[in-house]
């Protein structure tokens, strides 16, 4: 702080909140590096406009934390930002903004190599300028010069799978456990010594002379001499968990990409249906309907002439989404009300409907007749000319990615110590283009695949990829086929991927401003809809260039030219024959970086579940294909 008031020293996109730099994540900035801190922390004070109005991702983020012993929350809130500030010449309007706080706060001298924690007066905060935030670091006044040389974030850190986060042990480590002999707060020297080595760092204490090489923290011969995990959360304010922590602390570089799992959810914004429309009445006219508990509260409130528009609506379901909404705000769900969200199917319901939705601010859907060439693969095409996609961050997994059928291996971490009532998230809008493929085409495509060697073979590499990577520390039953996505899924992914990339070269958009949603289904639910949409922060995703493709000529030649690309690759025959054959466990078939993949923004399962051989023949036997052979000609 200084006068006041909060500095500024960077940064980021609402989208980079829930994704890549969230409460608890460590965010890299060009001197040192800093932890977002915990949502007590932030402050909307003076700030309108910052609630994002999403039932239905607000009704799944409290399913979802009911499912981990979570306070339900009220509003989905935007971070903290002020129209303007970015641009603010003073100190004062910078207060605005996500709270962080140096981590690790151990700095290294990098002109002596003095280690020291940032608040041992060591060294000097310097950002005198409200206009570069950029510009902020921490220095060190070790030299006769008038540059003083900068002091960089130690990079050591300690973590658990229980999410705790810790500041390496420099003092005991290198008096192996103990103190310093000469003095309680010694000062340190960290020296990197460089080589092809691993790590080549030694820790010295100038007090004493006593050394230790870092790569005695490292492996098993570190798990032996590192302590145990303190239990703490620095971004909940240095706050230590009750009772300690009973796992062990693990060795890991700041920047590591495993210290920071986010548990996001996403939804986008449809038009209000008929079963829509109580839970949202409820939920604007709660002080007026909570009370209605029975079908006695209702019949006497209905007889009331002011209520008289109550007998519009059915009694029992009336009922029934009173006490849903007064379950939920007393942080209680009923029993059979206790699993995971389905996000995607009433999306894929608004999508694929015969009788389109009315439009909103925020979806509009055009109906694209589709071009006769194409009609063998498509049963419908749509333009979805407005869409808007809101997100939410829930928690947070260290280490370990968390896993719906293995809690204990990854333990979510809460965003805040006491429930606050709210969540942060984000919304973008944008455009897109929905595709339906032709139900008895994909209907008779799976039965094929049922008997297919290539599928088999994608089958069981999914269950040696789940069971290569099984933790040791799941206790409970293990199923290695948990979460296989389906034959129907890989088609329409692979699909996807393939028309993504085409349409990349041709709407105006690069691909990682596009995103997919894939409506699989399941065997009790077969779906086989697509939506490629833009998924940036700012107006640029609905400039028509997307759903403009979507028009006759332009289809046709956008598809078949994704087809006719799909059939060869530069990395052919490597690429062709590629099957995920045992000891193999890797989750693609014929799919590589040139023909298939693209970038991690785009993809939503990590370019997994991608095989070129069910579009386009590569050599196999034609009932692999699920293109119509009019369409390959």
């Amino acid at each position: 702080m200084s006068n006041g008031y909060f500095r500024r020293v960077g940064a980021v996109r609402p989208s980079h909140l829930m994704f890549t730099a969230g409460v608890g994540s460590l965010i890299d900035l060009p001197n040192f590096s800093v932890l977002v801190q915990g949502l007590e922390r932030w402050s909307h004070t003076g700030l309108t406009d910052y609630v994002i109005d999403e039932p239905r991702l607000r009704t799944a983020v409290n399913r979802s934390l009911q499912l981990y012993g979570r306070e339900q929350v009220t509003e989905l809130r935007a971070a903290p930002w002020a129209e303007g500030d970015d641009n603010a010449k003073d100190w004062a309007t910078q207060g605005v903004g996500v709270p962080i706080a140096p981590f690790p706060q151990w700095l290294r001298c990098t002109a002596c190599n003095l280690l020291a924690p940032v608040d041992s007066e060591a060294f000097a905060f310097v950002n005198s300028n409200p206009r570069a935030p950029h510009e902020a670091k921490f220095v060190h006044d070790c030299t006769a010069g008038r540059r003083k040389p900068l002091a960089v974030a130690a990079r050591f850190t300690l973590v658990c799978t229980a999410g705790h986060l810790d500041e390496f042990p420099y003092i005991p480590f290198v008096h192996g456990g103990g103190a310093c002999s000469n003095s309680p707060r010694p000062l340190m020297r960290m020296k990197d010594h460089g080589g092809n080595q691993a790590a080549n760092v030694t820790i010295e204490c100038v007090g004493c002379g006593a050394k230790r090489n870092i790569r005695d923290a490292m492996g098993e011969r570190g798990r032996r001499n590192m302590p145990a995990c303190r239990g703490r959360h620095p971004h909940l304010g240095n706050y230590f968990e009750p009772g300690g922590c009973d796992r062990e602390a693990t060795l890991m570089v700041a920047g590591a990409s495993n210290q920071w799992f986010p548990m996001t959810l996403s939804a986008l914004a449809l038009p209000p249906g008929e079963d829509d429309k109580l839970p949202e009445l409820v939920e604007e006219r709660w002080e007026e309907l909570n009370g209605i508990t029975s079908r006695a509260n209702y019949d006497f409130l209905s007889s009331i002439p002011a209520f008289g528009w109550l007998k519009d609506y059915d009694p029992d379901a009336l009922i029934a989404a009173v006490q849903a909404r007064a379950a939920a705000l007393n942080g209680r769900t009923p029993a059979a009300d206790v699993r995971p969200p389905d996000l995607l199917g009433p999306e894929w319901v608004a999508l694929s409907a015969a009788r389109l939705p009315a439009a909103t601010d925020d979806f509009a859907l055009e109906t694209v007749t589709v071009p006769d060439a194409l009609k063998g693969l498509f049963s419908d095409v749509r333009q979805v000319q407005r869409l808007r996609e809101a997100r939410a961050l829930i928690g947070f997994t260290r280490l370990d990615a968390p896993d719906p059928e293995s809690p204990e291996i990854a333990t979510p971490v809460r965003l805040s110590r006491t429930g606050l009532g709210w969540v942060p998230a984000s919304e973008v809008r944008g455009e897109g283009i929905f595709l339906r493929v032709r139900d008895d085409l994909m209907a008779d495509w799976v039965t094929r695949m049922e008997k297919s060697p290539a599928m088999a073979a994608h089958r069981e590499a999914f269950a040696r990829f789940r069971t290569n990577r099984k933790s040791d520390r799941l206790t409970g039953q293990f199923d290695p086929m948990h979460g296989w996505p389906g034959e129907r899924y890989l088609a329409l992914h692979t699909l996807s991927h393939l028309l993504i990339r085409t349409i990349a070269l041709e709407c105006g958009y690069n691909s990682a401003s596009l995103a997919e949603r894939i409506y699989a289904g399941d065997d009790t639910d077969p779906r086989t809809g697509i939506l490629i949409y833009t998924a940036v922060p700012d107006s640029e995703g609905t400039l028509g260039g997307l759903v403009s493709l979507a028009e006759d000529p332009q289809f046709e030649r956008i598809v078949r030219t994704a087809l006719r690309n799909a059939a060869h690759c530069s990395s052919d025959p490597l690429c062709a024959e590629r099957l995920p054959n045992a000891p193999s466990d890797h989750l693609h078939g014929a799919a590589c970086h040139i023909c298939l993949f693209v970038s991690e923004t785009t993809c939503e399962r990590g370019n997994r579940f991608l095989d070129r051989r069910f579009l386009v023949p590569l050599g196999e036997a034609p009932d692999v294909v699920l293109t119509p052979a009019e369409l390959l000609s």
